[in-house]
């Protein structure tokens, strides 16, 4: 897909302002869309939108579906002026924050409201609803029946992963799933009534932004989570044993200075999904372009070759490099979707096989200023350098914000960033974003919290730690029209 010349910012839903202590779907992600609009930008970035829980830190990125949206991020007042909730349910408790993200108080306080609006739109829900629910259902049911069922089990095993559930249901078997659909039949309609709310909700924020000239750029992780209802429901799509147990995990082998990562998600069995066409994957990609109109592929080396550990292994290093679907996948993709319109993360590991893949197919790769090094002519992570094909950041999801980034640099690399880009660093985030903006890279992009000069106090994820991410929130007064005016004459004068 060919891409314009174009820029836009990241911002993660659960970051935008609003009443109820996370970000959701309503005023304030319209607000945000204002905001862009104001500031001449044509995309909005942002984290998968999956479930997400406790036990993992509340990451986008080990969600318990690679098809549902995240039920925290429903605007609890459309629920007001669907009539399924009143004016008093959606009082907020005084102990959430319009700054950070309290997961555990806000998901106690959402669910609760959730709850109460699935028992009234049960009881009385208007024909057009019930009809507009009982369409969703049949036309998502590929996915959305075992994720509701799923779900439902997870709650029934007081929250224990599906490999710890008694082996009829763990293992699928026909009598024992349709014991538990008929048992829980009340507690499935209500996770299929908050996935309702939530697609209905997004479809009403993507036609909102498309009006406005916003394209919605969505994020594809490469893995789904071990105890996520695509591992449950499809184990024939992974390296499972014969017990339903990861046979191999996915991770990174070690490198000078580092140990490598196990990352612990199963890996996928790729030869069994070449001869189902890659089936899993397409209905995959459908439904997220459903909800978005451009998508970052993850560890896109994992589709030129992955590191695959054996399940028992606790060291990364005992795993092995095996070879991922490679030109045949993005083939079949092509041939059912058409253009693709993915960009990829290519950091780390940029070696033939995934440049050669990337290039194949016109894929804009990532470049990062926080990656250069700014004392070596020509290194490729210097704005000055970024080639056309390419999206460049000034930050992303897993980096240090642009101030806190500068704050750390050493002396020489600090001079040295300096002398490239002419500054004396005293608005170092804007010295950042303007010669990203400024560069030969296709698509420009910078974060809210680098539009707004923030240190790392406003870091969104620290990888490798389990605690303290993704609550950073941006307020209503941080959408300021001044800053859209800036960002706005920015992009006019690079022409984006």
């Amino acid at each position: 897909m060919q891409f314009e010349r174009q820029s836009g910012v990241f911002l993660h839903q659960t970051s935008l302002p609003g009443p109820h202590g996370i970000g959701d779907l309503g005023a304030g992600a319209r607000a945000f869309v204002d905001f862009l609009d104001r500031a001449d930008q044509s995309l909005w970035q942002f984290c998968p939108l999956g479930p997400t829980a406790s036990v993992h830190g509340n990451s986008p990125y080990q969600s318990s579906s690679a098809f549902a949206g995240n039920p925290l991020l429903i605007d609890l007042r459309d629920l007001v002026e669907r009539g399924y909730l009143t004016e008093d349910d959606i009082d907020p408790p005084e102990d959430l924050s319009d700054q950070h993200v309290k997961y555990d108080r806000v998901t106690e306080f959402k669910t609760g409201r959730l709850r109460d609006a699935f028992a009234t739109f049960d009881d009385s829900a208007d024909e057009a609803d019930q009809q507009s629910f009982a369409e969703f259902c049949e036309r998502e049911s590929g996915w959305l029946d075992d994720y509701a069922l799923f779900t439902a089990l997870k709650s029934e095993f007081d929250g224990a992963g599906w490999m710890d559930w008694p082996d009829d249901i763990r293992t699928r078997e026909p009598a024992a799933m349709e014991r538990y659909r008929d048992e829980l039949a009340a507690d499935i309609r209500y996770h299929k009534f908050v996935q309702w709310c939530f697609d209905t909700q997004w479809q009403e924020l993507a036609e909102y932004a498309s009006e406005r000239g916003i394209g919605l750029v969505g994020d594809l992780p490469i893995y789904v989570g071990l105890d996520s209802a695509d591992v449950w429901a499809y184990p024939e799509v992974f390296r499972l044993d014969d017990e339903h147990n990861p046979a191999e995990v996915a991770g990174v082998p070690p490198n000078p200075g580092d140990d490598g990562q196990r990352w612990g998600n199963p890996v996928y069995d790729w030869e069994t999904l070449r001869e189902t066409d890659y089936g899993w994957w397409l209905d995959r990609f459908e439904r997220l372009f459903d909800l978005v109109d451009i998508a970052r592929l993850d560890h896109f080396k994992a589709f030129d070759e992955f590191w695959s550990i054996p399940a028992e292994a606790d060291d990364p290093a005992a795993g092995q490099w095996r070879a991922g679907p490679g030109a045949d996948f993005f083939e079949t993709v092509e041939d059912r979707l058409g253009d693709l319109p993915f960009f990829v993360e290519d950091l780390g590991f940029l070696d033939e096989g995934i440049v050669t893949l990337r290039d194949r197919f016109g894929f804009p790769g990532m470049r990062v200023p926080q990656y250069a090094d700014w004392c070596e002519e020509g290194h490729m992570y210097q704005p000055m350098h970024y080639p056309e094909p390419s999206v460049g950041y000034t930050s992303t999801h897993d980096t240090d914000t642009i101030v806190g980034y500068y704050r750390d640099l050493s002396d020489r690399q600090r001079d040295c960033l300096h002398y490239n880009l002419g500054t004396d660093g005293n608005e170092i985030n804007w010295d950042l974003i303007e010669a990203v903006w400024n560069s030969n890279a296709v698509v420009a992009m910078t974060t809210m919290q680098d539009l707004l000069g923030l240190d790392s106090d406003a870091r969104f994820n620290v990888p490798g730690t389990a605690t303290g991410n993704w609550q950073w929130r941006v307020t209503e007064d941080g959408l300021d029209p001044d800053v859209a005016e800036r960002l706005r004459q920015v992009t006019d004068r690079t022409i984006r």
